[in-house]
């Protein structure tokens, strides 16, 4: 079996799956068009959608069982009663695919610096991460052996990155989400709508895989292809669902019910609060609108609470 440290392997894979990363480039091309043609809260607000999708999904393939909602709940801090470790790596992924973070500084993209200042025991100051100097040497040993694949395109280094990150143990065994982050994010370097490369649902095989070069990147660029198909899907369906409230609240008088549907459309989550002030509407006007959205099958509440409700599309 070739090393996949040799790049040589790779480089061939890839002139042998030309047709297929001509394909996945197009479908990532599209999505990108379709964010750029949007108004600015909008495209915020889908590539912020995109991100709880893809945490998701990747904690899910580490065994984490944290859903969308959770999540989105934990970040507006409607605190969610879910295992705090994965609530900490679900805030840590979403900020970093958010575009936090330099991804040559990996004492910093891993947040090492924060932990080892924090007072406070952690999961990873007791797993089996390399410490120190150990971990300094196999982080430039691990950026030098992705310098080496310069020749690979971008949306093919996916596997690539995966392998050397693991052969360079920079995580602790059976962590997912940390290295499906760094390369998400080195594969969408240099894009101007898209801070990371999305995966979602079909990422898991992405991210678990194993075999030749020639069966990863085949894995790779069938499911980087379903993931810009579903995201891109995704982003017209906020649109009809803008159109389709818009038809159902017509009847309503005045403005109001329009800048709701909005700020709905901008925002993966929402709180009555939130709302009065993006809307520029009172309280009573945000709650009420809110209420009678979800009335008319348009909206759903995530939390169950009396207080501190928050509020969602429902697509």
């Amino acid at each position: 079996m070739p090393s996949l440290a040799d790049p040589q392997p790779w480089l061939a894979a890839q002139a042998a799956q030309a047709p297929a990363l001509a394909d996945a480039a197009r479908d990532l091309g599209r999505l990108e068009a379709t964010l750029l043609a949007l108004p600015a809260a909008e495209a915020g607000g889908a590539r912020e959608r995109l991100v709880y999708i893809e945490v998701e999904a990747m904690l899910r393939a580490q065994g984490l069982m944290l859903g969308r909602d959770e999540i989105g709940r934990e970040l507006m801090e409607a605190r969610a009663a879910s295992d705090p470790e994965a609530l900490r790596l679900a805030r840590w992924a979403v900020r970093r695919l958010e575009g936090q973070g330099a991804l040559m500084d990996l004492p910093a993209f891993l947040g090492l610096h924060r932990r080892a200042a924090s007072d406070e025991p952690s999961a990873t100051s007791m797993d089996l991460r390399l410490q120190g100097r150990e971990f300094d040497g196999a982080a430039a040993e691990f950026l030098a052996a992705v310098d080496a694949f310069t020749a690979l395109h971008p949306l093919a280094r996916g596997p690539a990155v995966l392998a050397l990150w693991r052969m360079a143990e920079l995580s602790p065994p059976g962590q997912v989400a940390e290295p499906a982050v760094w390369s998400a994010r080195h594969m969408a370097a240099g894009a101007e709508g898209l801070r990371f490369v999305p995966f979602g649902r079909h990422g898991r095989r992405v991210w678990t895989g194993y075999g030749p070069p020639a069966d990863r990147l085949a894995i790779h660029l069938a499911a980087l292809r379903a993931g810009a198909q579903e995201a891109r899907s995704l982003i017209l369906r906020i649109a009809a669902w803008s159109e389709q409230a818009r038809a159902a609240t017509d009847g309503i008088k005045g403005d109001n019910a329009a800048r709701v549907i909005a700020v709905l459309a901008a925002r993966p989550f929402i709180s009555a609060m939130e709302m009065e002030t993006r809307a520029g509407i009172s309280r009573p006007t945000a709650e009420r609108m809110l209420t009678r959205l979800n009335d008319l099958g348009l909206t759903r509440e995530v939390t169950g609470n009396r207080r501190f409700r928050l509020w969602t599309t429902e697509i």
